[in-house]
């Protein structure tokens, strides 16, 4: 019988509590990250029709970044850097507003994606466009992926 009730004893005090600790709600670590990641999209929209589209993707992107463009192979790394720096960015503003942000459970790879308008003197282009975000030992964000699909319709950015 004393048998019995040091089993029943462990069992309330020992084992027990482990069912019930597994229900706790964990704090998702990525939730902050994401947070941080998003002002990082809203920073380089910022940047870009503050100071030109240049500027700002020169500091966003990552050393391993690559771009995809209409009617070109991808243009990744050292080839991407020198494509940002041969462009004219004086005739036209760019800047994009993110419909979304998500981020892996790790905290360090994520994606935005939105749309975006490009503004010239006369007329206004509009488009869609996607962001994939390294986060860097440095705890910066830089994207390591840029994608821009223009033709939609500006009623539909509203």
């Amino acid at each position: 019988m004393l048998k019995e009730s040091l089993v029943y004893i462990a069992f309330i005090f020992l084992i027990f509590p482990v069912f019930f600790s597994c229900n706790v709600k964990q704090e998702n670590p990525a939730k902050p990250a994401t947070h941080e990641m998003l002002n990082t999209d809203l920073a380089f929209s910022d940047m870009c029709r503050q100071v030109g589209m240049k500027k700002a993707y020169l500091q966003y992107i990552d050393d391993e970044g690559a771009l995809l463009r209409p009617d070109h192979l991808p243009i990744v790394s050292a080839d991407a850097i020198k494509y940002i720096s041969q462009l004219s960015d004086t005739a036209y503003t760019l800047s994009w507003k993110p419909a979304h942000a998500e981020i892996a459970s790790s905290g360090d790879l994520g994606y935005t994606y939105g749309t975006f308008e490009l503004q010239f003197e006369d007329t206004t282009l509009t488009g869609t466009y996607v962001n994939i975000w390294k986060k860097q030992k440095n705890g910066e964000w830089k994207f390591v992926l840029n994608s821009d699909n223009p033709g939609t319709e500006p009623s539909a950015m509203q």
